[in-house]
């Protein structure tokens, strides 16, 4: 397990923005905060595994008597509730949900209970952004002076949870599993370091992608990067993301972008250089795994290099290159039209952009229903093992 870390200060807190600005609704519980209610008459266990975090943070508040210490305090204690998720998860207590409801459990009362001083909407504001990145391990990426081989990995939170409340999600259990993970292979240390993303547009539109992946690609300081969701029947690797989101689903927030196959949309982002704020790019990127090695491993799935997208023009099909999509449009990758596509299409693009070789890609793990801790162990380490068939081409 690694060691604690220093908390954030408030400078480096004002550089990372996991939500849009601020306004007078801050206060108010979002869609996804409105839900704890429900499922701790649902899962208490789940729900209130942590709770002596949010109790802790509760008690803190009241007592603060300054910004800076209360943040720091926020920031320390989202860093508490992410290491002791993977201190969970790495004892064999295979359950990703408890840290997701914990997590909005703590936003909910840096938003609404009593601080110890004047606190205005903006101060709280800081302190739910301190929680978020904290508590979701990207304070906590940290790579061991000897590794050879850097590797990032990432999940996602639950979702779909107004189908069912008790969702969990394997590509959630595996970052907490893989967090800090240190292997040999071909006589080189590699190392994993995770993080885990939030199902919201926003997040996306507002570059918690580019946020996350900028410093390593510009220092050359990772080797390889994996995101990953929840999927289909079997392991899907994605060879060829798209551009524009085109699901029909809502996020988290039970946001709709209104796009659909008929009318992709491109994403949004921050720091755009297009007039209209949208994500700049090719209808179509491809991964750079080492596909034929991770197809290789054994396990209950079977791994699949996924060429299928879908166009305006030509609708479903297996491409065969990046050549042939050329004068498409994109309405699905991969990856599908939803954010484990986009994810993908975010991090193989900014590679891109900085000129780099790294492999880079998407896998998509088998669905599960609700929760099953085996079937989500079993999930897990089949995806460290083709972690380590990747790395053993470097």
């Amino acid at each position: 397990m690694k060691k604690n870390r220093s908390v954030l200060a408030l400078s480096s807190l004002a550089l990372f923005t996991l939500s849009g600005a601020v306004n007078a609704s801050l206060l108010q519980k979002n869609i996804e905060e409105m839900r704890v209610s429900k499922a701790e008459q649902t899962l208490p266990d789940v729900v209130n595994r942590y709770q002596a975090i949010s109790d802790t943070v509760e008690v803190k508040l009241a007592q603060a008597t300054d910004e800076l210490t209360v943040t720091e305090m926020a920031a320390h204690q989202g860093h508490r509730l992410w290491q002791q998720a993977v201190r969970d998860i790495q004892s064999g207590h295979s359950d990703d949900r408890s840290l997701y409801w914990s997590r909005l459990s703590m936003r909910n009362v840096l938003k609404q209970d009593k601080a110890g001083f004047n606190l205005a909407k903006w101060q709280r504001d800081i302190l739910v952004k301190a929680v978020e990145k904290s508590s979701r391990g990207f304070s906590d990426i940290e790579f061991s002076p000897d590794s050879q081989i850097n590797i990032i990995v990432t999940g996602f939170d639950p979702f779909f949870l107004d189908r069912n409340i008790g969702q969990s999600n394997p590509s959630g259990l595996a970052a907490l599993a893989l967090d800090g993970y240190q292997f040999e292979v071909n006589g080189k240390k590699a190392q994993i370091e995770t993080v885990m993303i939030p199902v919201r547009f926003s997040d996306f539109d507002n570059g918690i992608i580019e946020s996350l992946l900028t410093p390593f690609y510009r220092d050359n300081t990772v080797d390889m990067v994996f995101t990953i969701s929840m999927g289909r029947e079997n392991f899907d690797i994605e060879r060829f993301p798209g551009r524009n989101r085109s699901a029909e689903a809502p996020d988290n927030l039970n946001i709709l972008t209104g796009a659909s196959h008929t009318n992709p949309k491109a994403p949004l982002f921050n720091n755009s250089v297009s007039a209209d704020g949208k994500l700049n790019g090719p209808e179509f990127v491809q991964f750079s795994l080492p596909v034929e090695a991770m197809k290789a491993v054994k396990g209950h799935w079977s791994v699949n290099d996924n060429n299928q997208i879908s166009t305006l023009s030509r609708g479903q099909f297996k491409a065969s290159s990046l050549a042939e999509l050329q004068n498409e449009i994109s309405v699905e990758g991969s990856g599908g039209g939803y954010l484990s596509n986009e994810i993908s299409y975010r991090s193989i693009l900014l590679r891109d952009q900085f000129n780099l070789k790294l492999p880079v890609g998407h896998i998509h793990t088998p669905r599960i229903k609700g929760y099953d801790s085996q079937v989500e162990s079993d999930i897990v380490e089949q995806i460290r093992a083709m972690i380590a068939a990747a790395a053993s081409t470097l």
